[in-house]
């Protein structure tokens, strides 16, 4: 990893702040024990436990996953012991968790299922849902609300791709956790280059920015709008990872 300056400048837009009371929604988890098999899904982060997110992982309905927009947000929830069994529910404990995934309406059954369309739902790696409910319980409702994320380091770029076909994985970005809008600016040039979202946390550009050192300005979803200067540097090849100086506050 290659690490460089960065500053911060006033967002273009006023800042948007997570929601700060608590909502309902309900909870299954799925993968093991161990969250083996929880690795990749619709955010693009690949190995969770090498980009830094672990076990504290969700999946997101359609109406929180935003068609990525979610990606890297970070909720806290608990179990809601005013709707669930008891039995089920494990009193005065929350858990965070980071959006990492989609979870899909399942079409074959009634409304399409715990993760159709409207409802708000986490489907929880299984050591993060057992925090707050118990095993036999599967599926528990919850009360959950947005919360800023704390990340170790920088912010972290890695370039994916070939020439004229860049895809930068955005990750371990702190704050909202999630990117509202990205442009890359190359060190042969003058002026920003608007990025787009590919799919979840994975921005594009069509330009050719192949060996060239590379600055990008992000604006987070709450507003914050960061630029990265020269982060990515000179002679860089396809699959490496830079990472920033600074982060969102």
């Amino acid at each position: 990893m290659a690490a460089s300056d960065a500053a911060v400048v006033p967002a273009t837009t006023s800042p948007s702040p997570a929601p700060t009371g608590w909502l309902k929604a309900h909870a299954t988890f799925y993968g093991g024990a161990d969250a083996s098999d929880t690795m990749g899904g619709a955010c693009g982060y690949g190995n969770l436990f090498t980009q830094g997110y672990g076990t504290r992982t969700a999946a997101l309905s359609t109406v929180l996953f935003n068609d990525g927009a979610s990606c890297g947000q970070c909720y806290k929830i608990a179990c809601d012991r005013k709707r669930a069994d008891p039995m089920f529910c494990r009193p005065g404990v929350t858990v965070t968790v980071t959006a990492t995934n989609f979870c899909p309406p399942n079409l074959a059954l009634p409304e399409g299922g715990w993760c159709n369309q409207q409802r708000p739902h986490f489907d929880m790696a299984q050591p993060a849902w057992e925090k707050i409910g118990v095993y036999g319980g599967g599926i528990i409702p919850v009360m959950y609300q947005r919360v800023p994320c704390v990340k170790r380091g920088g912010v972290r770029f890695t370039i994916n791709g070939h020439d004229y076909f860049n895809l930068v994985l955005v990750t371990n970005v702190a704050a909202a956790g999630s990117i509202r809008s990205m442009d890359v600016k190359t060190s042969n040039s003058t002026g920003w280059t608007r990025m787009a979202r590919n799919w979840g946390a994975n921005w594009h550009s069509l330009a050719y920015l192949t060996g060239q050192a590379l600055s990008f300005r992000v604006i987070d979803t709450d507003g914050q709008t960061i630029e990265f200067a020269n982060v990515v540097s000179q002679g860089w090849k396809f699959g490496q990872t830079f990472a920033s100086g600074l982060q969102f506050k």
